[in-house]
């Protein structure tokens, strides 16, 4: 089986306005944890939220923001079957994140 990464993107400002009750966030935190008990025999590194970024290029480091919000890895035979895993997942159905966007781990070039 091949490795694939899914990060969960979703526009700063709009996770940042998000202000949930009690109700609506343990039933977000519930139905995140059913995906990941359902998917379990898939998922490789249940991954984490991320935080604040910094950006390092020719000019320096500097804060930047970007839609990045967490990260899973698993494993499918496809890319197109680990999309699936992800259809109606709760980052975009309860929670405020807009999409999950999914890529195979490729392995290292051999010098």
């Amino acid at each position: 089986m091949k490795k694939f990464m899914a990060v969960y993107l979703g526009s700063p400002e709009k996770m940042m306005a998000w202000k949930p009750d009690e109700a609506t966030m343990k039933a977000g935190m519930a139905a995140w944890s059913k995906w990941a008990t359902d998917n379990a025999g898939v998922i490789v590194d249940q991954g984490s939220p991320l935080g604040k970024t910094k950006r390092v290029d020719k000019s320096g480091i500097s804060d930047v923001k970007n839609e990045m919000g967490a990260w899973t890895v698993v494993q499918a035979e496809s890319q197109e079957a680990a999309a699936k895993l992800f259809e109606n997942h709760p980052h975009f159905t309860i929670f405020p994140g807009e999409r999950v966007e999914v890529m195979e781990c490729l392995p290292m070039p051999k010098l």
